[in-house]
């Protein structure tokens, strides 16, 4: 059975792979035996990831990519064709966080959130997916949304707005791209250690606020590994449109 999770010949793309659950997801489908293209707005920062991953021997390049333009997108897009190949497993992964309170957002904040966060998944998966479709090859996309695309949560506004789009984006795309073979589905991870809310989480007001998940603790990034590999492979096969939540149970706590 474990043949229904390899990434054996596919090549991935995974935007925002600098730092957090990009840079953890780049080197689970390496593993898996996709040849991976890391992609983030700042070359530099993806030199780790590439040493990490080539380490282990598996096959990586890095990319130039700002999500928020499509000029950039095609040149990641062109740079990958050249080496590794066409690209074939898309991880929308790149992302911003907004705390501002709704009666203080203005509206640069409010369109950058929403520029990058959904503008920026549906830039890259349309130029992959015209890719893959006048190619004739088959593909999956993969969205990465939040818990807070589900749910919602004080001075969260902007971001839980961009991740709820994020879900109906998909569920819109795998309808019209399932008779194209490309499968679109996402995922929606639940409180997770990283770069970015490491500061709230150490601090008092966040470890108390890890005893209201049912779990009691923080999700690790290893227990994203399954559902991103049965997405991104033929082990669903016959999954499309669908949201996997990954949150401890966060959703279904009673209040």
């Amino acid at each position: 059975m474990s043949h229904l999770f390899s990434l054996t010949g596919k090549t991935a793309l995974v935007t925002g792979a600098s730092s957090g659950l990009g840079h953890h997801f780049a080197k689970v489908l390496a593993g898996a035996g996709a040849r991976v293209v890391v992609a983030a707005r700042r070359r530099d920062k993806l030199d780790t990831l590439v040493q990490e991953i080539t380490a282990t021997g598996g096959e990586v390049i890095a990319v130039t990519m700002d999500v928020t333009a499509i000029d950039s997108i095609r040149a990641a897009y062109d740079q990958a064709e050249q080496y590794p190949g066409l690209v074939d497993i898309i991880v929308n992964n790149a992302g911003v966080a907004d705390s501002t309170a709704f009666l203080e957002i203005d509206e640069a904040s409010w369109d950058f959130t929403m520029d990058t966060n959904l503008k920026g998944v549906m830039r890259v998966a349309q130029e992959g997916c015209k890719r893959l479709i006048a190619a004739n090859k088959p593909g999956v996309v993969i969205n990465i949304s939040s818990l807070l695309g589900m749910a919602f949560q004080t001075l969260q506004t902007s971001y839980a707005t961009s991740k709820a789009a994020v879900i109906h984006l998909t569920r819109c795309m795998a309808s019209e791209l399932m008779r194209h073979n490309i499968r679109v589905n996402s995922i929606a991870p639940g409180y997770f250690k990283t770069e970015m809310n490491a500061g709230f989480f150490d601090t008092d007001r966040g470890k108390a606020y890890i005893k209201t998940i049912p779990a009691r603790r923080l999700g690790r990034l290893e227990e994203l590994d399954g559902p991103l590999l049965l997405l991104a492979s033929e082990a669903s096969s016959f999954i499309n449109g669908t949201t996997l939540v990954v949150d401890g149970g966060h959703m279904v706590k009673s209040f």
